[in-house]
């Protein structure tokens, strides 16, 4: 998902793609059921198509209109006209559509490892159809919506919840349920497909992204009807001219009608009137907002504070290490080597970024210092919520959860420090959010 952000923030202006698209959509809305939308512009359509009918009147003999090079003139500036308008509603649409398609294609570039009798096969995720079972392990994105009917695992839903802090998923009860496109960061999974392609988180997503039609808001309404005024009185104006010219044996062509009626009516505000609402909403998708309507984007701009109940929403997905607590009387140094020891082989964000703390702190230890041949690295499990490192069975070192640590320090006969306790109850992020507790057994 984040690739998907840093290629759609990238995206140019006049990326070559969508001004190509644009100009083919110009000529599509030229059709008079979209252009009928866009009373200012529809009204200038006609006004180009009764100029090309003059064209070829000219052509067929007519004298009276003027010359045809002034008449091809006023046709192709009325064209241009429409095209411009057209194309800049076309851009503001296809740089939507273009996200649409990075994510389309990202769940199409997924893999995903399906489960079969005969072993495991590497396919497509837009290959897989519901009650299909596939394979996930640690470093893995879940490929499409389903159950865990095999394994637990500590997962990232942050891409999809803007929730920060991992969630553990096993199978069986009410918490099996995984969402295509998350990540998991720990142990191995087995999922069931429960939709059916088209149906999932990501193509409700997509279909969202794609709805580039939306609805107009009061202030654009309330404009276009005041537009729509304007086009009526300046015609009447225009048609008046008619008899006074007659009266007064001035002939006037129809090419200076139309110029004067297209002059005088607000063209540059009608054409540009519905690329506006559409901008408004492309500018909140680049951004990472789904906006389904102009009203919603006009509404924002009226937003003074805003209140979010998630930290994941508006800050880095990952949570992170900030500070060590050591109990009074350990050496700080050896405590940090140790928390690295235990965390090398954890793969979550919390884990690594224990190790980039240690490297910040400028710790005179090295985890290398303590490492011998008969290290063995325990990963971070979502069933025992702990990892570490087992140095020539005399030594063990766990890192994980509080109750967890706490846990095994007891069993192994061990009190646990109170000044650790009143630490948790001090920052009781420490408690439900941080994999923080080390404790050496020897």
């Amino acid at each position: 998902m984040s690739s998907v952000r840093k290629e759609v923030q990238a995206m140019k202006l006049f990326d070559k793609k969508l001004v190509s698209e644009a100009l083919k959509q110009s000529v599509v809305k030229l059709h008079p059921k979209f252009m009928v939308k866009n009373p200012v512009m529809f009204t200038v359509e006609i006004g180009t198509l009764v100029m090309l009918f003059v064209c070829i009147w000219i052509l067929a003999g007519e004298q009276s209109q003027g010359s045809f090079t002034y008449n091809l003139i006023i046709f192709l500036v009325l064209l241009l006209t429409l095209l411009f308008a057209n194309f800049a509603e076309a851009v503001a649409e296809a740089r939507g559509k273009a996200q649409a398609e990075s994510l389309r294609k990202t769940r199409e570039e997924t893999p995903a490892k399906l489960f079969q009798s005969g072993g495991i096969k590497i396919i497509s995720s837009a290959q897989l159809k519901k009650g299909d079972v596939f394979v996930c392990e640690a470093g893995g994105i879940i490929a499409l919506d389903g159950e865990i009917i095999e394994g637990i695992a500590t997962i990232d839903e942050s891409a999809i919840t803007g929730e920060s802090a991992p969630v553990i998923r096993e199978a069986g009860g009410d918490k099996s349920s995984v969402t295509g496109g998350t990540k998991v960061l720990s142990d191995k999974i087995k999922v069931q497909v429960t939709v059916e392609p088209g149906e999932s988180f990501l193509d409700k997503m997509i279909s969202l992204v794609e709805g580039a039609s939306r609805q107009k808001t009061p202030n654009e309404i309330a404009l276009t009807i005041l537009l729509a005024a304007f086009t009526l009185v300046f015609i009447i104006v225009c048609v008046t001219l008619k008899p006074f010219a007659d009266y007064a044996n001035t002939p006037i062509t129809i090419a200076a009608y139309i110029s004067l009626f297209v002059c005088l009516i607000p063209t540059t505000i009608g054409g540009l009137l519905s690329a506006i609402g559409i901008a408004g909403m492309d500018r909140a998708l680049r951004a990472n907002v789904i906006t389904k309507s102009g009203k919603a984007v006009e509404t924002a701009g009226d937003i003074d504070v805003l209140l979010l109940d998630k930290t994941g929403t508006i800050t880095i997905g990952n949570r992170k290490a900030t500070h060590f607590f050591p109990v009074a009387g350990y050496d700080s140094d050896k405590f940090i080597a140790n928390c690295v020891l235990s965390s090398l082989s954890d793969e979550t964000p919390e884990g690594k970024s224990i190790v980039e703390l240690a490297k910040q702190s400028g710790s005179k230890s090295h985890p290398a210092d303590t490492l011998i041949k008969d290290a063995r690295f325990i990963k971070f499990a979502a069933e025992t919520r702990t990892s570490g490192v087992d140095i020539a069975n005399v030594i063990r070192i766990r890192k994980g959860a509080f109750d967890a640590i706490k846990n095994i320090s007891q069993k192994a006969g061990f009190v646990f420090p109170d000044e650790t306790e009143k630490n948790v109850k001090k920052f009781p992020v420490m408690e439900e959010h941080l994999w923080w507790c080390l404790k050496t057994i020897r």
